[in-house]
């Protein structure tokens, strides 16, 4: 439920992506080098009091690149448009920005810095991820406050401020959707029985070694060795092997069937027998933070949101008003500060966009 206002999803969803993606963000930043030197590096927009340039846009479609690449997907069409459209909008915001704005998204963009380093570990694994799609902590951050200062501005020129009595009311009407279930928080060791890459099943005899080694590995846990060690050491799960097999916690209905069930029946601190589904042979360990089903009422804090459900409440009012009144604003700013698409190819698109809407909204009349 946070407001996201722009771009900055794009760019963090390529750098946490680059590790699984080094090569398509390498290649992708090894190609915006090479088109600015032969072309340079043009002004594809302008605007009173503001220019936007080619590398601009190219710097955020590359993390969105190498972002869609890691998960084995594709961008959406006219993504480039729909992301150089949000820039001009940072850029007409920053315009309308006070200095009480600029101070307040400064100091929210500090606390997105902060959350992301917790979950990159350290800021050198974080200077790392953004090197491989091209990017510095500077022009991370540097983004990062320019989208929170325009998501302040037009907070403000909106005069969207939800109330207390607002935010009770959304939350009588949506109560269902701040009931948690219980939820299930586990490491894991698994030893894979089939090939990762073409999911067919490995040799008999391969299986039959691996179905050993996994109980020796279920002995060793029962006898007090650190589960954490001996994941890091001997799991083949890449996406947890490195956090010693710890999974985010779990509602029932996410996993695999048989190591849900497994994963539900543990006690803190218990360790399963062996459990076999399609991708092998595993051993959980329950942690101490298994979550009972609850409702959280009004005044109280969801720890996974980092927020109360009040804050919750105004925020996803915030985001409903936005979304009614900014797009008549934004079009009002453009006008204003006569805005130009330079790029021809761009120009066109959009105009075909703007015609085949008209035409869809004048069929809709009638």
């Amino acid at each position: 439920m946070k407001l996201k206002l722009i771009l900055s999803a794009a760019l963090i969803a390529g750098a946490m992506s680059a590790a699984a993606a080094t090569e398509n963000a390498a290649a992708g930043t090894n190609a915006n080098a090479a088109m600015a030197a032969l072309f340079g590096d043009p002004v594809i927009v302008k605007g009173k009091g503001f220019e936007i340039k080619r590398s601009e846009l190219d710097q955020v479609l590359s993390g969105a690149k190498a972002n869609a690449a890691a998960q084995g997907q594709m961008l959406p069409p006219n993504f480039d448009l729909e992301i150089l459209n949000q820039l001009i909008t940072i850029q007409l915001l920053l315009q309308k920005a006070t200095p009480a704005d600029r101070a307040a998204g400064q100091a929210d963009a500090d606390l997105q810095y902060t959350n992301l380093l917790k979950r990159f570990g350290s800021a050198e694994a974080f200077e790392r991820q953004l090197k491989a799609v091209g990017m510095t902590v500077a022009d991370l951050r540097g983004k990062a406050v320019q989208e929170a200062v325009a998501k302040t501005a037009l907070k403000r020129e909106l005069n969207v401020a939800p109330t207390e009595e607002d935010a009770k009311d959304y939350y009588t009407k949506h109560a269902a959707e701040f009931e948690q279930p219980e939820m299930a928080h586990v490491r894991h060791i698994l030893l894979m029985t089939i090939d990762p890459a073409s999911r067919t099943p490995l040799l008999t005899n391969t299986v039959a070694a691996k179905r050993k080694q996994i109980d020796d590995l279920r002995k060793r846990a029962l006898a007090g060795e650190d589960f954490a060690k001996l994941a890091k050491e001997f799991s083949e799960d890449p996406g947890s092997k490195e956090n010693g097999g710890e999974l985010p916690e779990f509602p029932r209905g996410q996993m695999m069937p048989e190591f849900e069930s497994a994963a539900f029946a543990l006690a803190s601190n218990q360790v399963s027998e062996v459990v076999t589904t399609v991708y092998g042979f595993h051993v959980i360990k329950a942690t101490e933070n298994k979550s009972a089903a609850k409702k959280y009422n009004f005044a109280e804090t969801i720890p996974q949101a980092n927020d109360t459900v009040a804050g919750i409440c105004k925020k996803q009012l915030e985001i409903e008003k936005i979304k009614a009144l900014a797009p008549d604003y934004v079009k009002k700013l453009r006008t204003d500060s006569n805005v130009e698409l330079l790029d021809p190819a761009l120009k066109s698109l959009e105009e075909k966009l703007d015609a085949a809407s008209a035409a869809a909204n004048s069929e809709a009349v009638k």
